[in-house]
């Protein structure tokens, strides 16, 4: 699994699976934001499923999904909001991370925990 850092404290990868979290978990990473829609690609895990091993570990799960295709700034707006409110360190993801990333980048300006 490759990790990077976007912010302080804030870190973007690809697919997530269940095994990736007890991992994440020992990392003290507190907060999963997942930007994939449900069904996406075949054998990508659900988002309840990892929600549900996520908080067993301790940490907060968000399924907040995204279009790939584009990212409206109203969009960009509402993720600030729902990043704003989780414990970091954070961990968003998408496909291969790309979107997670641009959807940060987007809703950066807009958050106050910077």
């Amino acid at each position: 699994m490759k990790v990077l850092e976007l912010a302080p404290q804030v870190y973007v990868s690809g697919q997530v699976f269940e095994g990736d979290l007890k991992m994440v978990a020992e990392q003290n990473v507190r907060s999963i934001v997942n930007n994939r829609l449900d069904d996406e690609t075949a054998g990508q895990p659900k988002s309840a499923v990892l929600a549900e091993a996520a908080e067993a570990l301790g940490m907060t799960f968000v399924h907040f999904p995204i279009e790939s295709r584009s990212i409206s700034k109203e969009t960009a707006a509402e993720f600030a909001k729902v990043c704003d409110t989780l414990e970091r360190p954070v961990l968003v993801f998408s496909a291969t991370g790309v979107r997670a990333t641009k959807a940060w980048e987007m809703a950066e300006p807009e958050m106050t925990k910077v």
